[in-house]
């Protein structure tokens, strides 16, 4: 399940964070738990290291934000809450969302974990997200603050930074309403 999105909230305070609290990799994860996907691929290239792959994640519990108003917004019951600083120059590889900290908190939930992508700010040059759908890739670039996706486990996906100005990004994670 694919579907795009807009958030009208305001979402100004995740563009005023302070992002140099935090800095890191997910490829460390991705190499273990994706392994199929990039062996898919012919393995994780060499070239990919955590120098290119830097972002800066934040993470924001009930007390900080929201999560009803912001899950009714979405249609979701909201588990997880973080915002994401991709710098110039940085990529994200080939992936699919695990739902990691859901399964962790909820091992035996069946229900559709999903999660909601959202841009915090407008689409500059060279930034840049790609998805696959029935083993076919769509690009999406121009976009608005607020505007993004809504996805599953079934969907690989990538994003790039290959601008000169940082990507901000938004990740709701939780249960699709029925």
């Amino acid at each position: 399940m694919l579907k795009k999105i807009k958030v009208s909230q305001d979402l100004s305070r995740f563009l005023e964070a302070d992002y140099s609290i935090h800095i890191g990799s997910c490829i460390e994860h991705q190499k273990v738990e994706l392994k199929e996907i990039h062996e898919s691929y012919g393995g994780f290239p060499d070239t990919i290291s955590e120098k290119n792959t830097s972002i800066r994640q934040l993470w924001y519990d009930q007390t900080q934000i929201d999560y009803e108003t912001l899950g009714k917004n979405l249609g979701l019951e909201v588990i997880t809450v973080s915002s994401i600083l991709q710098p110039p120059g940085n990529i994200i590889p080939i992936h699919r969302d695990t739902f990691f900290q859901i399964n962790k908190r909820y091992p035996n939930d069946r229900r559709l974990k999903v999660r909601a992508n959202i841009f915090l700010n407008d689409w500059k040059e060279g930034q840049f997200i790609h998805y696959e759908i029935d083993k076919k890739w769509y690009s999406e670039t121009h976009w608005t603050a607020g505007e993004g996706f809504l996805w599953d486990h079934k969907h690989l996906h990538l994003s790039g930074n290959a601008g000169f100005n940082d990507k901000y990004t938004l990740q709701v994670s939780g249960f699709l309403y029925e």
